[in-house]
């Protein structure tokens, strides 16, 4: 599974990249807006926490296959590194993620709703395809279904193209995704925190706790 964290706020970046095994970030222009600051820096800011090796994600604001193709270069040029540029399913995303592959520079195809959408990307070259899971969920559809027809499509085909599941609104949904072979994830830091939170497990280290200083105090091993 490939963890990657779905934010573009510094504070969460530096304490997750520390302390999570993340292999990068994502962001969209709703998240970029949420941050409300410049747009450089801030990407920058990002690129500089989670270094050259790791996946940096940005969406295009551009409309035209042309303007998508010439932001995405702009982009790459700017963050370095291992970049994806994000780009809206439909005919110009297509065209431009087709040019892009030509480029050498990595295409993730987003606003994925069903397998047709996601099949069409891989083969016009999308490296990543994002299925949004929970708004399938609430319009009574079954977000983690679909991720498990869009890898068995990919894997019918053969396709490298790998599905990045996103949208999420709790830990179950990402279980449930991880389930059926969703090959990574891109969820907030809370939802990350959750994946790794459980009751039974703060009972657990609290129980050690009190044996250990029930006998020993406050020394630890190295005191021996």
């Amino acid at each position: 599974m490939i963890y990657i964290l779905d934010t573009a706020n510094l504070a969460a970046i530096k304490h997750c990249n520390e302390f999570y095994p993340l292999s990068g970030v994502t962001t969209n222009p709703s998240i970029i807006a949420k941050a409300n600051t410049d747009f450089w820096p801030l990407v920058e800011e990002i690129r500089a926490i989670i270094g050259p090796d790791k996946m940096l994600h940005i969406q295009t604001t551009q409309k035209n296959a042309e303007d998508i193709v010439a932001e995405a270069k702009l982009i790459k040029e700017r963050v370095g590194g291992e970049f994806y540029v994000k780009i809206p399913i439909g005919e110009e995303g297509l065209k431009a993620t087709m040019q892009l592959k030509k480029l050498g520079i990595g295409v993730t195809m987003t606003a994925i709703f069903t397998p047709t959408q996601a099949l069409m990307a891989a083969m016009a070259g999308a490296d990543f395809v994002a299925p949004y899971v929970n708004r399938l969920d609430n319009i009574i559809g079954d977000g983690c279904e679909v991720v498990a027809e869009i890898v068995s499509q990919l894997e019918n085909y053969g396709s490298p193209c790998k599905v990045l599941a996103a949208s999420f609104k709790n830990a179950e949904q990402v279980h449930k995704c991880a389930s059926v072979g969703c090959h990574s994830v891109t969820v907030t830091d809370d939802i990350l925190k959750m994946l790794i939170s459980h009751p039974m497990t703060d009972a657990a280290i609290a129980g050690f706790d009190k044996d250990w200083h029930g006998v020993y105090g406050d020394k630890t091993i190295k005191d021996f």
